[in-house]
């Protein structure tokens, strides 16, 4: 899983793990859609019964795109060239005329988590060698995708850059316990102490997990406000050095607006204008999260100028303070399994 950028070879080969090609609702039974994981298409599509499924995009017929006119019937994926069907295992079920290829798709593992379909890549087609984590029970309320010109670790590593928080974001953001590590996960425990209107400066507990390299979720509970914050950053390489960022968000809100709380009161006001029908206890969610969204995306916006020409230093010159960097490269490193990049 080696990969280039303009004829060299990338400073970091593509990672090994469980990706993101896509949010869950855009696959509602009997849709095929195509994605880009690491320079490849891959076909997805739901059967009528609500399965999900991942597979190479080329029929082995002759060679026709699944994911250019192809269909979903009952639990089957058809070929559009000539019409051969192929079941949940990838297998040939038929043509129309009953010929079946000794033939079958190429299958990958997905899996649908959190409102989002993940699919693994590993080093010589090898199955998962891990899972994500299990889904935290709610689903994001608002998502923006965009592409940046960097490495799935380098996105990812942001989340124990405190320092550059600091200057790029202007965010006083403060580890306060060493990060955890268990496996393919990666925990981050930090402070962010940030400014409500009316309810002046506000400190957030946010623990960061990390699953593999193409995952992070964000808790973080609001006391004040009675809230609960969720912040998803999915990174999914689609190319050497090219990387589609999700981000999604979900805020639970007080159904009412307490006089205690007059933050809120300029969120209900937004409802009308951002929901329609607005003023119901999910449509205030909905909107509370839309504003949490343009928060993180503002932040990937910063980043994004810095991640497309930096250069990654294999052995940087870390500073006191920052052993927290050295500790998540060398976690990292157990998704190269083909090529150390710390060697």
């Amino acid at each position: 899983m080696t990969s280039a950028v303009d004829g060299h070879p990338a400073p970091l080969p593509y990672p090994s793990g469980w990706f993101c090609v896509g949010r869950a609702r855009d696959l509602p039974p009997g849709r095929v859609r195509t994605a880009r994981l690491m320079g490849e298409d891959v076909v997805l599509y739901r059967t009528r019964r609500g399965a999900v499924r991942a597979v190479g995009p080329h029929c082995p017929h002759l060679g026709a795109h699944f994911g250019a006119g192809g269909t979903v019937r009952g639990e089957e994926l058809v070929c559009p060239f000539h019409g051969f069907a192929f079941g949940p295992d990838g297998s040939c079920t038929g043509a129309p005329d009953g010929t079946r290829l000794r033939a079958s798709l190429t299958t990958h593992h997905l899996r649908e988590r959190d409102g989002a379909l993940f699919v693994w890549r590993g080093p010589d087609g090898q199955p998962p060698g891990w899972e994500l984590p299990p889904a935290v029970g709610v689903r994001p309320l608002a998502w923006w995708s965009g592409e940046v010109r960097s490495h799935p670790q380098e996105v990812m590593e942001n989340s124990v850059d405190f320092r550059h928080v600091s200057v790029l974001h202007g965010l006083d953001t403060r580890e306060t316990a060493p990060p955890e590590v268990d496996g393919p996960l990666f925990t981050v425990h930090q402070r962010t102490t940030t400014r409500f209107p009316g309810l002046g400066a506000v400190s957030l507990e946010q623990p960061v997990t990390l699953a593999g390299l193409g995952m992070m979720r964000l808790t973080a509970e609001l006391p004040q406000l009675g809230s609960t914050l969720r912040v998803w950053v999915l990174a999914t390489p689609v190319a050497p050095w090219r990387t589609r960022v999700w981000f999604a968000a979900t805020v639970t809100v007080p159904v009412s607006v307490p006089a205690w709380a007059p933050a809120w009161a300029p969120v209900s006001a937004l409802v009308p204008a951002l929901v329609p029908g607005g003023g119901s206890a999910k449509a205030l969610d909905r909107a509370a999260s839309w504003l949490a969204l343009q928060a993180s995306v503002r932040i990937i916006k910063q980043d994004r100028p810095v991640l497309a020409h930096k250069r990654y230093l294999e052995q940087p010159r870390l500073v006191p303070g920052e052993r927290s960097i050295g500790l998540f490269r060398r976690w990292a490193r157990q998704f190269y399994p083909e090529a150390n990049p710390a060697d």
